[in-house]
C-alpha cells in the first residue's frame, strides 16, 4: 500500500484483495486466513500488527499449550493450599504465612541478547522485575540463569561480557540483590545463548492486583517512558524464529532499557498501589501496548477503546502499526476510575512520570483502536490475546536417541591410582561449568537492601520478608541441558529435583516452582519430542513432590541446524525455580563449613551413575548414556533431614550433591569459608558397593553433605534414622587442604587459585 492515509477498518472492508506482507511478520499462510475468517474481512495494517506480535510462538505458545496444559491438570487441591495466584496471570502469588504474599517468575530473553548482549539482558532483566511489580508487590530480588557457547570460541567473549555486564547493570542500578543463579558453557548454545532472568517480589495479601480492565466508563492510562523504535516486532520475530546465514534479516532493533527510570516507576507504582488508585495493571513487555492492551480487555468484563494518537512518543514519524508493535521499556498500563484520575495524575506527577490518559473500558466487548480520528483496529480482543492458533505439533523419539543412550559413560576407563585420582578432580574442578564463578557474580550486587541471608555461591539465595520475625523465603534454579539431552522426561525431572534439594539444604520447606522451558524449533519433530518429555516429566514430578506450576514460560527456535540432526538445537534446557519458606532466616545453613572440629555426614547413596555427568565430559569429552535415576521419594526424605537439621539448630553447614558429584561439592564447601577437611570414603565405598573413582564424580540424586558439632552427631544420625536416610560419617573438618584418603591433599590456596583462574583467564 502507498497511500500515506492509514489503512482504516472501512479502507480494510473496501479492499480485499490488497496483500498485506504477513510473512515478514512471521506469520503463516493458515494464521492469516485464519485472521480474515474471524475479522470477516483482510485485517489493517495495525490489526495485523497487533495479531503478528500475539500468535507468536513468545506470546501465545501456541505450539506448547496443550501439553502446559498437564501443569493444572495434574495439580491438586491440596496443591493448590499455599497457592493464591496461579498460572495466567503476569506471576505467582504463594502465601508465605502472616499475611505475606510473594510472588515470583522466571523469563527468556535468549536472541535479543545474542544480537545486542548487553541491551537485551538487562531489558531481560528489566521486563521480569515489571512482571512483578504489576501484581502488586515490591520486587526485592533477582536471579540469573545463563547458558553460553564454548568458552573457547572467538564470539563467545562478546556474548558473555555483554549479558553479565547488562545483568549487573540493571539490576545494581535498580537496588536489587542478585542473590543467585547459574552460568554455564556448551558449544550446543553457541549461537543461541540463553539469557533467563528471574525476579522475586514481596506482598501482603491484600495488596495483590491483577490484569484486567472492568468497569464501563474506567480509563486507560499508559505511564512510565515514551514509546520509541525500539524492538519493534521483538516478539513476532526475534524471539520466536531461527536465525540462518545467508537468509533475510529478522533481527529488529533489541530493546533499550533505562535502570533509573524503572527504579522511579517501581516506587510510583507502590505509593498508586497504596493509594487505592488502580483497578487494573499490566506491564509493557512483549508485544507493548498490542499486548497490554488486549490482555487487559480479554480478561476484563467489557471492551476498550484507545485514541492511538494520545500516547506519548519519542519518535514522531512512528506509524500506527509500529507505536503498537513497540517494545520500548519502562512502561505500565493501568485501569482507573474517572473519580481517581486525579489523584492518580497527582502521583506520577510527584514521582516525575509521564503520564497520558488513551482510552477508556467500554461495554462493547470489543477492542477498538483510532489514530487521529481513524478507526484502524476493531477486533475481538480475546481472539488477539487468548484466542489464538493451537498446534499439536508432530513429535517424534528422534532417530539417533537410541544409539546416544546405548553410548554409556559407565564403560569408559576410570582412574584408579592416587596420582590420576588427583589430576582428575583438579581438572574437574576447575573446569569451566564448576569452576568458581565469582568473576561474574562480584559484578552484581548481592547485599543491597539488606535482607540478603544468603547468596551465591551457596546452595539457595535466601531473602528476609518481614524484619520482625525473621520471616523469609528461599529460591534456588537449575538445569542439566546434558541430562535432558539424554533423557527430557528425566532431566527435567533432575532440575526440579535439585532445586527442591538445594532450597531444602539451607533449611527452606518448598513450596511453588516457575519454570523457564528453554528448547528447539517445535517444527522439528525430534525437538518437540524433547519438549513434551519435558513438560510430562516436570508435570509429573510436582505431583510427586506435591508442589504447584505457579507460572513461567517457554522459549523455542533455540536452533541453528537442519531438522532432525542430532546437534542441531541446544541441549534441551528446562529451568526450573523452587520456592521455599523459613520461618527465620537467622538459621539459613550455609553451603560450607566455617570452623574446625565439625563432623562431615553424608546423607544418601551413591550408585554407578556416570552417563551425562561432568567427568564423563571433561575427561573423556563423552556424552551419552542415560542419566541418573530420579526418586522423588529419596528426594523428599534427605530434604526432611536437612530442614529438620536447620530447624534444629543441628546444622552448621550443608550442600547438596550435584553437578561434578562428591568431590566437587566438598571442593565447594572448602573454599566457602577456607576451613578444610580429613575426608576418608573406604566405609562409604565398601558400604554402596563402589569404587573411589565413582564415589567421587557419580552424579546420583538424593544426596547432600551435612556438618555438625561433634556433640550433636548422634542428633543428626538420629534424624536421619527417623526419616530412612542413609547417613554415613566421611570426615571432619580442619586444616589448610582438603585431604582424601586415597587423593591426597588437595591445598586451599591452589584449589581456590585454580578455580578462581578459569574464568577470569577466558574473559
Amino acid at each position: 500500500m502507498t497511500s500515506t492515509m492509514p489503512d482504516t477498518v472501512e479502507n480494510a472492508a473496501a479492499t480485499p484483495d490488497v496483500e498485506l506482507p504477513y510473512r515478514d511478520l512471521g506469520l503463516k499462510d493458515d494464521e492469516y486466513r485464519e485472521i480474515v475468517n474471524l475479522l470477516g474481512r483482510r485485517p489493517t495494517a495495525a490489526e495485523l500488527a497487533m495479531y503478528s506480535v500475539m500468535w507468536s510462538e513468545h506470546c501465545s505458545y501456541k505450539s506448547s499449550k496443550i501439553h502446559l496444559k498437564q501443569f493444572g491438570d495434574k495439580t491438586t487441591r491440596a496443591m493448590r493450599e499455599h497457592l493464591l495466584v496461579g498460572m495466567g496471570e503476569n506471576a505467582g502469588v504463594v502465601d508465605v504465612g502472616d499475611g505475606w504474599a510473594v510472588t515470583f517468575k522466571v523469563e527468556s530473553h535468549n536472541h535479543p541478547s545474542f544480537v545486542e548482549p548487553y541491551q537485551g539482558a538487562a531489558t531481560g532483566v528489566g521486563g521480569i522485575v515489571r512482571d512483578i511489580m504489576a501484581m502488586g508487590a515490591r520486587p526485592v530480588a533477582v536471579m540469573d540463569q545463563l547458558r553460553f557457547g564454548a568458552i573457547d570460541h572467538p564470539d563467545t567473549a562478546r556474548v558473555v561480557h555483554g549479558v553479565v555486564s547488562g545483568v549487573g547493570g540493571y539490576g545494581n542500578c535498580l537496588g536489587l540483590p542478585n542473590i543467585g543463579g547459574e552460568t554455564e558453557f556448551d558449544r550446543s548454545y553457541q549461537s543461541n545463548p540463553l539469557v533467563n532472568a528471574l525476579c522475586i517480589g514481596v506482598m501482603r495479601h491484600e495488596d495483590i492486583h491483577l490484569a484486567n480492565a472492568t468497569g464501563v466508563g474506567n480509563k486507560v492510562v499508559l505511564f512510565g517512558a515514551r514509546t520509541g523504535g525500539d524492538g519493534i516486532g521483538g516478539a513476532s520475530i526475534l524471539a520466536s524464529e531461527t536465525f540462518e546465514e545467508g537468509g533475510p534479516t529478522k533481527r529488529p532493533s533489541v530493546q533499550v532499557g533505562d535502570p533509573f527510570m524503572e527504579k522511579v516507576l517501581i516506587e510510583c507504582c507502590l505509593e498508586l498501589f497504596r493509594a487505592g488508585v488502580v483497578e487494573g495493571i499490566q506491564d509493557l513487555g512483549a508485544a507493548g501496548i498490542s499486548c497490554a492492551t488486549s490482555e487487559l480487555a480479554s480478561n476484563g468484563d467489557g471492551g476498550m477503546h484507545v485514541d492511538l494518537e494520545n500516547v506519548l512518543l519519542r519518535d514522531q514519524s512512528l506509524t500506527a502499526g509500529e507505536i503498537l508493535m513497540s517494545e520500548s521499556q519502562e512502561r505500565m498500563m493501568a485501569v482507573v476510575a474517572p473519580e481517581k484520575l486525579e489523584r492518580f495524575l497527582g502521583i506520577t506527577r510527584k514521582w516525575d512520570v509521564e503520564t497520558a490518559v488513551i482510552g477508556e473500558v467500554t461495554g462493547t466487548g470489543r477492542l477498538t483502536i483510532d489514530h487521529h480520528g481513524h478507526r484502524i483496529v476493531d477486533v475481538a480482543p480475546r481472539t488477539v490475546a487468548h484466542e489464538g492458533p493451537t498446534y499439536d505439533r508432530p513429535y517424534r523419539r528422534p532417530p539417533w536417541q537410541d544409539a546416544l543412550n546405548a553410548d554409556v559413560a559407565e564403560k569408559l576407563a576410570r582412574p584408579t591410582t592416587p596420582a590420576e585420582l588427583r589430576d582428575q578432580v583438579l581438572e574437574v574442578v576447575t573446569s569451566p561449568n564448576l569452576a568458581s564463578k565469582a568473576w561474574v557474580t562480584d559484578q552484581y550486587d548481592r547485599y543491597v537492601q539488606g535482607n540478603t541471608a544468603l547468596a551465591q555461591p551457596d546452595d539457595a539465595g535466601v531473602i528476609r520478608v518481614d524484619e520482625v520475625s525473621g520471616l523469609g523465603v528461599a529460591l534456588a534454579t537449575d538445569a542439566n541441558g546434558r541430562f535432558t539431552k539424554l533423557d527430557p522426561y528425566a532431566g527435567a525431572q533432575q532440575a526440579l529435583a535439585e532445586a527442591y534439594r538445594n532450597v531444602s539444604t539451607v533449611g527452606a520447606t518448598p513450596l511453588a516452582i516457575t519454570d523457564c522451558l528453554n528448547f528447539g524449533s517445535p517444527e522439528d519433530p525430534d525437538a518437540m519430542w524433547q519438549l513434551v518429555q519435558a513438560i510430562t516429566g516436570l508435570a509429573d514430578g510436582c505431583q510427586e513432590l506435591e508442589i504447584p506450576v505457579t507460572g513461567g514460560n517457554v522459549s523455542l527456535y533455540n536452533s541453528t541446524g537442519e531438522p532432525g540432526q542430532f546437534g542441531s538445537s541446544i541441549n534441551p534446557t528446562p529451568v526450573v525455580g523452587v520456592l521455599g519458606v523459613m520461618d527465620d532466616v537467622s538459621r539459613a545453613i550455609p553451603s560450607g563449613w566455617n570452623e574446625e572440629s565439625k563432623a562431615v555426614y553424608l546423607l544418601g547413596r551413591t550408585l554407578l551413575e556416570l552417563s551425562g555427568s561432568v567427568w564423563a565430559d571433561v575427561i573423556h569429552g563423552h556424552l551419552g548414556g542415560l542419566p541418573p535415576r530420579v526418586d522423588f521419594d529419596a528426594e523428599r526424605e534427605p530434604s526432611e533431614v536437612l530442614i529438620d537439621g536447620a530447624t534444629q539448630s543441628l546444622s552448621r553447614a550443608s550442600h547438596d550433591l550435584g553437578a561434578g558429584g562428591l568431590v566437587q561439592s566438598l571442593v565447594d564447601c572448602v573454599l566457602r569459608f577456607g576451613v578444610g577437611a580429613r575426608i576418608d570414603l573406604s566405609e562409604y565405598c565398601e558400604r554402596d558397593g563402589v569404587d573411589l573413582a565413582t564415589a567421587l564424580f557419580s552424579e546420583s540424586g538424593a544426596r547432600a553433605l551435612v556438618a555438625v558439632d561433634e556433640q550433636d552427631s548422634l542428633g543428626l544420625e538420629g534424624l536421619a534414622a527417623k526419616h530412612d536416610v542413609q547417613a554415613l560419617r566421611i570426615g571432619t573438618t580442619g586444616g589448610d587442604a582438603l585431604s582424601i584418603i586415597g587423593v591426597g591433599n588437595l591445598e586451599f590456596t591452589e584449589l581456590k587459585a585454580a578455580s578462581d583462574a578459569t574464568l577470569r583467564h577466558y574473559f
